[in-house]
């Protein structure tokens, strides 16, 4: 996890990382889950665990019936530059929110990865520098945090806009949740454009793209002008302040994963209810309902 407040002219990343939150970031989102919830359900129709259920295309009453049965085990990992200060509490209340049995062992790194399978654990979250995954164990699959909180802010926006199959949609940021977000406004019915500072990222999204979905995107070169042309952004930069008041209009609705907050104050004053933006809780919760859907019967 990675967060550097950077030149909003120059916001891109050298690579795909997670974003590196700071303590003051998450401290509060224990104490400020429900409230959360119904800033949700106000602005999308639904919850936390509902907003996620939709990103992992999952039926909300299936998951429901789960819940009190699996196991999640939070792993505090200190290579690289460590645990973030209240990471793992956070990571553990939001998952308990959503109705899981959710601890963090005592023990650290490997210590801490035996304790969790000792304990008979369902779905394993840790994080480094570089990634921050769920596995499920006994499926064998990874959900990595960057294609999870792409799909739950995407899945997000869509309930905010009621729809954005045939409309323009612009994607700040082509970075991996920028790519993962691009990919999952393709696949809604979206009419794409992406912006990156460094335009070989938008060419090679738009190859992947093609290849993979048969779809074309546009490639936005100049931030201002998209930006003011755009009703429907997905800001996915890490980067404050690089979308101002005058690019808001009564009908911009923006869907922001990147920390910290690209709007600057004017800008989030004037969007209102139409923001959606969080540090850590979309993203966890459609991790974690996408590793638990592993549980249901497949086929």
């Amino acid at each position: 996890m990675k967060v550097k407040r950077k030149n909003p002219a120059k916001y891109h990343l050298r690579k795909p990382v997670v974003t590196r939150l700071r303590t003051e970031d998450i401290v509060h989102i224990a104490a400020q889950l429900a409230d959360y919830d119904k800033e949700l359900i106000a602005k999308t129709g639904f919850s936390l665990r509902g907003i996620a259920c939709h990103a992992a295309d999952v039926k909300e009453d299936d998951i429901k019936n789960l819940l009190k049965d699996v196991v999640v085990g939070v792993i505090p990992i200190t290579s690289g530059k460590g645990v973030i200060g209240g990471f793992c509490n956070a990571v553990k209340s939001i998952v308990s929110h959503l109705g899981c049995r959710t601890f963090i062992p005592q023990a650290t790194d490997v210590a801490g990865l035996a304790e969790a399978f000792e304990k008979k654990t369902d779905i394993i979250m840790l994080a480094d520098d570089d990634r921050f995954v769920a596995i499920h164990i006994q499926g064998h699959r990874v959900i990595d945090n960057a294609v999870a909180t792409a799909k739950g802010f995407v899945v997000g926006l869509n309930l905010m806009a009621k729809g954005l199959a045939g409309k323009n949609v612009l994607v700040i940021g082509c970075g991996s949740v920028g790519c993962a977000a691009a990919k999952a406004l393709v696949t809604s019915g979206a009419r794409v454009s992406v912006h990156d500072n460094i335009s070989s990222r938008c060419n090679g999204l738009a190859q992947a793209i093609r290849q993979s979905f048969n779809a074309e995107i546009q490639i936005a070169k100049e931030l201002e002008p998209a930006l003011t042309e755009h009703q429907f952004i997905v800001d996915a930069t890490p980067a404050a302040d690089i979308i101002r008041a005058n690019h808001i209009t009564s009908d911009t609705y923006i869907s922001a994963p990147g920390v910290p907050l690209g709007l600057n104050e004017a800008a989030r004053a004037k969007v209102s209810d139409r923001l959606l933006h969080d540090p850590l809780q979309i993203g966890v919760a459609t991790m974690t309902v996408g590793a638990m859907k592993f549980h249901l019967p497949q086929g």
